[in-house]
């Protein structure tokens, strides 16, 4: 699985940064290393929404405080 964060100047200011820190902390803590890779991307052309975030190519908006939820719904169940 290919997960994706927005770090362009928008996303940055919205909290891509924090976005991208704590999926690392949780793919860390679930041990799922092995099956997700995460990664940056300069501006993914969907600015007026929160962080943009692909999971194998599926575009999401993502906040600092739906980070979790989201780790939940679009990675753990479908790793």
């Amino acid at each position: 699985m290919k997960v994706t964060v927005c770090i362009g100047s928008s996303c940055h200011l919205k909290g891509s940064r924090q976005i991208v820190e704590r999926l690392q902390a949780l793919i860390a803590e679930k041990d799922l290393k092995e099956k997700v890779e995460l990664s940056g991307k300069f501006c993914m052309g969907n600015c007026q929404n929160g962080v943009c975030v692909t999971v194998d190519d599926e575009l999401f908006s993502v906040s600092p405080e739906t980070v979790d939820e989201f780790f939940q719904t679009n990675i753990l169940a479908k790793v």
